[in-house]
């Protein structure tokens, strides 16, 4: 008997460690480590000036008098400076014709550049990657664009590749996600994220007004980032992944229709954005926030929320309350807001919504006008603004939200593991950020439209 008791306390001691050190394993494999990234510059001769603008837009013929004073209004109102950049073959006058030489091209540029500079910048080799989730949502060429990268950089035989399309701007968080899912399931995992747009042969060339607004916002860029669950690079990291949401709204027609690639009525492809996509963005965005408050603000917080709430609905039922209702502070949990910058329209949304300042939103306004709409790489550039304005510092917290087609809103948190202050692709401009003011001169130049009679198009810029 004294021998069984033996044994018996041994397997249970046995099975108890064995659980403990898979309870360890399963929390080590679930930690997820922002290691470094690399924002694309495209060289100076692709930036869109204000001249540039104009003969870009004077050299379609079918547009009138009409469109002319919509784009400049939407370009005016639009919160982009004149140092954002667009592909070769729109400056070379070829976006009516562009060739897949010319969308490979783009997109070879960006791997050569952000891709070569994030893993220069960590010390990892190509070869020491195991998992690459590219996101590009409007070219999928075959092979794909991540088989390229692997190609491009030598990777092992055995690296996982996904390649993503189709996602919109919300695509880049998709991507950590993904990456973070894989890691759950594999110790010691280094995932390369590459995200971008493809604008060489997406220009819009006709005149259906709610697709000609992508052609003011979308500009050229890409970012590449590292992210890992080895321990032993925990040091090394910038950042910590602590939480992230995804809310997706397509089973709703409207929601699913606000952003789609697809032919005019005169068969010339562009991205139609419909007057429904703010009201589904503000869907998205509540549902994304009812399941991410819970998990990232203090129960103080919480609780004020509820108690005032619950004392609007009793005070309701007596007599008819007036006015907005309580709002989530949002600041007593997150020290730093990364918001896509969609559009001044998206960007100030946001602030009111979450009852931010100036101070808040000011990495995604000065994004904007800096680079544009960068798609779903655009999150990235504001992160780099704020570590060359070294706002970030050790133990900060920093919250990222982003919209995209489908519908979707996807957010993410972070913890800063260091202080940052490394300028990346801000490094040549940042100490003319903000600069003293965001008018950009479309309305100088070109102000004389408004002042034109007629309809008739081929107006000379």
């Amino acid at each position: 008997m004294e021998l069984l008791a033996l044994l018996t306390v041994l397997l249970l001691a046995h099975a108890a460690a064995y659980l403990a050190w898979q309870a360890v394993s399963r929390r080590r494999r679930a930690r997820c480590y922002l290691l470094d990234y690399a924002c694309h510059k495209p060289s100076d001769d692709r930036k869109v000036t204000t001249e540039t603008a104009g003969a870009v837009i004077e050299r379609n013929k079918r547009l009138g008098l009409s469109e002319y004073r919509f784009l400049l209004k939407v370009i005016v109102n639009s919160g982009i400076g004149e140092h954002t950049y667009c592909p070769r073959n729109v400056l070379e006058g070829r976006e009516e014709r562009p060739t897949l030489a010319d969308a490979l091209e783009e997109m070879d540029d960006f791997f050569a550049d952000a891709v070569a500079a994030v893993l220069a910048k960590t010390g990892v080799a190509a070869r020491d990657v195991d998992l690459v989730v590219l996101n590009v949502g409007s070219f999928a060429p075959e092979p794909s664009l991540v088989s390229r990268i692997v190609r491009h950089f030598g990777m092992r035989e055995d690296v996982m590749a996904y390649n993503l399309s189709g996602m919109g701007c919300s695509a880049g968080l998709i991507a950590v996600d993904l990456a973070r899912n894989v890691m759950l399931t594999r110790p010691r995992t280094m995932a390369l994220l590459v995200t971008s747009e493809s604008c060489a042969p997406n220009w819009y060339v006709g005149t259906d007004k709610s697709m000609m607004l992508g052609n003011c916002l979308f500009r050229c860029g890409g970012a590449a980032a590292l992210l890992t669950n080895d321990p032993a690079f925990r040091d090394r990291a910038k950042m910590e992944l602590r939480c992230l949401v995804r809310a997706n709204i397509g089973a709703h027609d409207d929601a699913h229709a606000a952003a789609v690639h697809r032919e005019d009525a005169d068969g010339r492809l562009g991205v139609s954005l419909s007057k429904a996509l703010p009201k589904a963005a503000v869907r998205a965005f509540t549902e994304n926030l009812q399941r991410l408050a819970p998990r990232i603000l203090p129960a103080r917080e919480l609780a004020r929320f509820a108690s005032r709430l619950l004392i609007r609905k009793l005070l309701r039922r007596k007599a008819a309350a007036k006015g907005e209702g309580p709002k989530i502070d949002f600041r007593t949990g997150v020290d730093h807001f990364c918001l896509h910058p969609g559009g001044t329209a998206v960007i100030e949304a946001v602030r009111k919504s979450l009852g931010l300042s100036a101070h808040d939103v000011e990495p995604a306004r000065m994004t904007l006008h800096r680079w544009g709409n960068t798609s779903a790489s655009s999150l990235w550039y504001v992160l780099s603004y704020m570590e060359a304005k070294r706002r970030l510092k050790r133990g900060d917290r920093v919250l990222m939200v982003t919209f995209g087609s489908g519908f979707k809103c996807n957010s993410c948190y972070w913890e800063v593991s260091r202080d940052l202050a490394d300028a990346g692709a801000w490094e040549d401009c940042i100490d003319e950020y903000p600069p003293e003011t965001l008018v950009n001169p479309y309305m100088d130049k070109f102000g004389w439209v408004n002042d034109v009679q007629g309809q008739g198009g081929g107006f000379v810029f």
